[in-house]
């Protein structure tokens, strides 16, 4: 499954995780996203949701497959609501300069405590 034809679709964490391949910790999946904890959280809610079909990011998932982006964002909001009240930050990272280290786009859900502004 792939909606991008970059050339690190093989080495895709993510792709291995939505395939069974390396195990997460799950909190929600259905036909077009995925989402489990981050194994190194930045705050006491912090959940990846991804695509199960590798977009490198949120501009190339939007363009290819907004109904898939808008599922995405539901997802994200429905663990907010079970998970810290419905408050919540959401946050796409675009590029390994601002801290993209997997290049399958991923929507972090961060909530549970207070955030400030601008972020760091």
């Amino acid at each position: 499954m792939s909606g991008s034809g970059s050339g690190r679709a093989p080495d895709d964490l993510f792709l291995k995780i939505v395939a069974g391949e390396i195990p997460a910790d799950i909190v929600h999946a259905d036909d077009e996203v995925v989402a489990f904890r981050d194994v190194s959280p930045q705050a006491p809610v912090h959940v990846l949701v991804i695509p199960r079909v590798r977009y490198e990011s949120v501009a190339e998932l939007a363009a290819a497959a907004p109904q898939t982006l808008a599922r995405l964002v539901a997802v994200a909001q429905q663990i907010a609501d079970a998970e810290c009240g419905g408050e919540y930050r959401l946050v796409f990272n675009t590029g390994a300069g601002v801290g993209q280290s997997v290049f399958h786009v991923h929507g972090h859900v961060l909530g549970g405590r207070g955030f400030t502004w601008p972020p760091g």
